[in-house]
């Protein structure tokens, strides 16, 4: 285990919070935001979609089941801090090939433990996502670091996508692993490479891209600011818009290539793809109070009343009262009545806020997949096993 030195936090509000610190040495902005999931600390590490942001972990021992690369949803961790209670003294599963903060050293993330936690989720519920500043260096003054908190120019109206985007196209074939399999024994799977799925990268995660392969899509990822003839070129069945960080307001080359898209080929978004896709059917979007972060968000499915419990990454949210009257909304959260998804009526498109994914959290989305699967079967006049 790596060893541990002095390290400190600092809020916009002038709060300063002590502890100890591992992983890189240093100091870093970025906005607090808490995740409620009890496992799965390396895939939310690794998840695009917290660039720019500080973690904070709500399960008490982070760091037991240490880390290796099998557990990665990208090449490497975009966020900007780490905070949990413990960090575990020891690792203990077979799986490991190193440990959480040797990790973190490599990736040049900041961690810091000895924080309480809870006040710290307690305080950032009832302001909202705060700056915060954090620091393993002890020469920078208390209230400098407070300022760096403050003077931080934060998430609304930046464009984090461009950091985290593929720089050239590339194929995707590897599927997930047996324990998905219960998925595939419904009949949702098709002969592999029998359709062709292009998907813009604006941050993905690989499980999305293994739940496309496992349901045996042919998979073709591009960057983030391609335009929509390109993809059109590429001949796909579908389109998939992925899960990434920030402001979605600021990711216009996405919602132009979208609304050019919509349809010609049917579109699946998930979580900023969703956002994406409910500003090209001509909605708004919104900054929620804290975000929604973590592995045990109850969703509603509206057509059937199905309660799903769902993995949750994100701090904006659509406006549903500015979609159009052909844009259905099918998914509501059960915590605040945000919309978690919707469908257009005539242009077959669909979208979810969340991630049917897991990686880490729970399978109950996973049909969504199929949806998409079907609803391009429909539009191509195929038939699965044909």
């Amino acid at each position: 285990m790596a060893q541990q030195h002095r390290a400190r936090l600092a809020l916009a509000d002038g709060s300063l919070w002590f502890g100890q610190g591992f992983g890189a040495v240093g100091t870093q902005v970025g906005e607090v935001v808490f995740n409620t999931s009890m496992t799965g600390y390396q895939e939310i590490l690794t998840d695009p979609s917290y660039a720019g942001q500080i973690v904070v972990m709500t399960a008490p021992q982070i760091g037991n089941t240490g880390v290796n690369p099998d557990d990665d949803e990208s090449n490497r961790a975009f966020l900007r801090g780490f905070i949990v209670r413990e960090l575990s003294p020891t690792v203990s599963n077979w799986r490991a090939r190193g440990d959480l903060g040797g990790w973190l050293a490599e990736q040049g993330v900041i961690g810091i433990s000895g924080i309480d936690t809870r006040a710290l989720t307690r305080r950032v519920r009832e302001r909202g996502s705060l700056k915060g500043a954090l620091t393993s260096d002890d020469s920078v003054p208390d209230d400098q670091l407070i300022q760096a908190a403050r003077d931080w120019e934060g998430l609304d109206g930046i464009d984090l996508v461009r950091g985290v985007t593929c720089a050239e196209p590339y194929h995707w074939e590897e599927p997930t692993e047996d324990e998905w399999a219960f998925r595939l024994d419904e009949g949702t799977s098709i002969p592999a490479g029998s359709l062709h799925v292009v998907a813009y990268d604006f941050g993905i995660k690989r499980n999305i891209l293994r739940r496309l392969a496992a349901h045996g899509c042919r998979v073709t990822v591009v960057p983030a600011d391609v335009p929509a003839d390109n993809v059109l070129a590429l001949k796909p069945d579908g389109v998939f818009l992925s899960n990434g960080p920030g402001d979605p307001s600021a990711i216009g080359y996405g919602v132009e290539a979208t609304k050019a898209l919509l349809g010609r080929v049917p579109v699946f978004g998930i979580c900023l793809g969703h956002q994406i896709l409910g500003q090209a059917f001509g909605g708004q979007t919104y900054r929620l109070k804290f975000g929604h972060h973590g592995g045990n968000q109850p969703v509603k499915h509206l057509p059937t009343g199905r309660v799903e419990i769902s993995a949750h990454n994100h701090n904006f949210a659509v406006d549903p009262s500015t979609l159009p009257a052909e844009v259905e909304v099918t998914h509501l959260n059960l915590n605040d009545g945000c919309c978690e998804g919707m469908r257009h009526t005539s242009l077959n498109a669909l979208s979810i806020q969340y991630h049917p994914e897991a990686a880490p959290g729970p399978h109950d989305p996973d049909p969504l997949f199929a949806e998409f699967i079907g609803m391009m079967l429909d539009v191509s006049g195929r038939q699965a096993g044909s």
